[in-house]
């Protein structure tokens, strides 16, 4: 059983889901979403999730799995991920894995190193220090041991910070030098790896739109709806895009424009690195986010077939966008 999957990536916003819905319906295949929010019940709006009418033209994957308090670390995530794809391959179906959580995508396509297991104790101390003297401090220790991955890791993500921490603790040595030693060369799936983007004005443009979009479809009774039912807004999901934002303002620490004056900030902030990452990415085949799903069909066809595409729809110009 061949394990060939396409995958569509890019920035937020700059229409990754419309083109892999529209692609997985021409070929009856199904999505697989690679998103660390999706895969949470009740973080729908927020995390841009598809719709019930969506999902009932084509059938995704890893949508509503977990509850908010539940972990679900990066190697967790991809063991459900191969499973899907492997569900969905067994059925004869096309699996399109989409999302823009990078860091899946690769450890998805390339596996991840063998990391030391979690040490609890470790990251009870590292929790009790990010509660007394502020999330900042600890991330400003993970900067003096391992500057590469702080580079990459909000100072709220107290998740990854406390692992980045923990790593360095029992090994001695820096996550991102032990990623980097790995180089991610194993293969767990042959991958067509298709990333979107768009000129950086009209992506800009859509990101607004899209959180304008998102707050007036209830972001904000989402979020209070959550915390309602008993959710902190530290956790590790209630601490993404949007919902740290809209937490802030329903905590009483920023006032409402302010939270969404940064929400879009940040949102293009995020973006740009996911850009930069996916520039970073071996065999990244770019594409103008206009290409339509009939152009690049047949291409598509020919590879989860076992051939090799001519990919003369690529457009390599457009990673510099």
């Amino acid at each position: 059983m061949s394990r060939r999957i396409v995958l569509i990536a890019g920035p937020t916003a700059v229409g990754k889901s419309s083109l892999a819905l529209k692609l997985a319906a021409r070929l009856g295949g199904e999505l697989i979403s690679i998103d660390s929010v999706q895969i949470y019940r009740g973080l729908d709006i927020g995390s841009a999730k598809p719709s019930a009418a969506e999902r009932a033209r084509v059938p995704h994957h890893l949508i509503d799995e977990l509850d908010p308090d539940e972990d679900c670390n990066v190697a967790e995530f991809v063991e459900r991920a191969l499973a899907a794809v492997d569900d969905v391959v067994a059925r004869g179906k096309v699996a399109v894995a989409v999302g823009g959580t990078n860091l899946y995508v690769r450890v998805l396509v390339h596996g991840i190193f063998e990391a030391p297991p979690p040490d609890e104790q470790l990251r009870a101390r590292h929790k009790a220090l990010a509660a007394e003297h502020g999330p900042a401090h600890l991330h400003a220790r993970l900067a003096a041991i391992d500057p590469e991955l702080a580079a990459r890791v909000h100072p709220n993500d107290l998740v990854r910070v406390s692992r980045g921490l923990e790593v360095h603790e029992l090994t001695g040595k820096p996550l991102s030098d032990h990623q980097r030693e790995h180089a991610f060369q194993s293969s767990n799936v042959e991958a067509l790896k298709i990333a979107l983007n768009r000129p950086r004005e009209d992506l800009y443009r859509r990101i607004d739109q899209r959180v304008d979009a998102m707050l007036e479809s209830g972001l904000e009774a989402e979020v209070r709806s959550l915390v309602e039912q008993g959710y902190g807004l530290g956790l590790k999901p209630l601490q993404s895009l949007g919902y740290r934002h809209i937490g802030a303002y329903i905590a009483g620490d920023v006032e409402y424009a302010e939270a969404v004056r940064k929400l879009k900030r940040d949102t293009r902030r995020f973006a740009k690195q996911q850009l930069s990452w996916l520039r970073s990415e071996r065999g990244v085949v770019w594409a103008s986010a206009e290409v339509d799903a009939a152009t690049i069909e047949r291409d598509v066809r020919t590879f989860v077939e076992g051939g090799t595409p001519m990919l003369d729809w690529s457009d390599p110009g457009v990673a510099s966008l």
